[in-house]
């Protein structure tokens, strides 16, 4: 896969300026804490700082640990060895845990890490309370790396588009992205899959996108309620189909559906106050191409229909957890009772 720059607002006045700096100048914090659930962004900073600090081949004066396994004594004790022809001992530890659960040795050793070792955590969660967190606080460098909001993300993507030489359009970006959605390692993937199929060309349609990029199953949740909207029953039943090919369990497509429809039921409240897709995306929590999607499909629905659709789906799930109605049964029956005409 092509190497992806991050969004450059972000670069520049959040999370790279002070290790930009520490690189710059070779002066690193003793610790460093990089963590939030945006792992390409976190992963990506995560490894520029730890190259900055020691080339990864040198596996003398370097480590790497991993997973909940790791034990605090083992990054003390390299950390307390001296570097092995090297100006620094660099220690990188992924996903521990540490920063969730009780530690007992790292918190105190937080003030004494050697002038010569770098300590670099990069971890999915972390807990502000935590005792280990409020050390690397006082005597390091924490960045948090939050999940990028859906202008950031169209502008990154059309960015790598662009340095390819392909053009593409803020509508078809952000079709780009409702097929994606916000993980940045699966939009650059399929990105790169665009980029690789409109070779020789200078601009990306909404047909080339569909050619090559994959739909999550949301996406066609999102499908099946269009179908469902328009009557479509057999498109409807088609897709479902579809899903229970791709092994997913019967019940989380009810639960997405039933999810959907309390979705749709929020925007045509919202909207019907005057809210902005903006605000509506604001107030729910709703990211905003999904609100923007939705926008055409409540104007098919009156409040009222909407929550009886919300009430049947929470009387199939009760029905499937009581072992009244079979899972893939419940899910038929709803999709046949949402698509007949009125």
């Amino acid at each position: 896969m092509a190497a992806h720059s991050v969004p450059k607002p972000i670069r520049e006045k959040y999370y790279m300026k002070r290790i930009n700096e520490a690189i710059k100048n070779n002066a690193f914090a003793r610790v460093y804490l990089l963590y939030g659930p945006e792992s390409y962004l976190r992963l990506a900073y995560t490894k520029k700082l730890c190259d900055a600090i020691l080339p990864e081949s040198d596996n003398m004066n370097r480590i790497s640990f991993e997973g909940d396994k790791t034990t605090e004594t083992a990054i003390i004790d390299f950390a307390e060895t001296m570097p092995f022809f090297a100006e620094r001992r660099l220690i990188r530890v992924k996903d521990s845990g540490f920063f969730k659960n009780a530690v007992e040795l790292l918190p105190d050793y937080m003030s004494r890490i050697p002038d010569y070792a770098v300590i670099v955590f990069s971890e999915t969660e972390a807990d502000k309370r935590n005792r280990l967190y409020k050390a690397v606080q006082k005597y390091g460098y924490i960045s948090e790396f939050a999940t990028q909001k859906d202008d950031q993300l169209m502008r990154w993507g059309a960015g790598i588009l662009g340095r390819e030489g392909l053009r593409i359009t803020s509508s078809d970006m952000a079709y780009l992205l409702s097929r994606t959605g916000p993980d940045m390692n699966h939009l650059a993937l399929e990105i790169d899959k665009v980029v690789s199929y409109c070779r020789g060309r200078n601009s990306v349609t909404r047909a080339d996108i569909e050619a090559v990029t994959g739909t999550q199953i949301e996406n066609h949740i999102f499908e099946m309620i269009d179908a469902v909207t328009a009557r479509n029953q057999k498109k409807a039943l088609d897709l479902y189909a579809d899903l229970l090919a791709l092994k997913e369990p019967p019940l989380r497509i009810l639960f997405l559906i039933a999810r959907q429809f309390n979705q749709l039921l929020m925007i045509k409240e919202l909207a019907a106050l005057g809210n902005s897709v903006s605000m509506i995306a604001q107030k729910t929590g709703i990211r905003d191409f999904i609100v923007r999607r939705s926008m055409n499909t409540v104007r098919s629905y009156t409040p009222a229909e909407l929550r009886e659709h919300v009430t049947f789906c929470t009387e199939m799930e009760e029905a499937v957890k009581t072992g009244n109605i079979a899972e893939r049964l419940s899910v038929e029956l709803l999709l046949i009772r949402f698509s007949a005409g009125k």
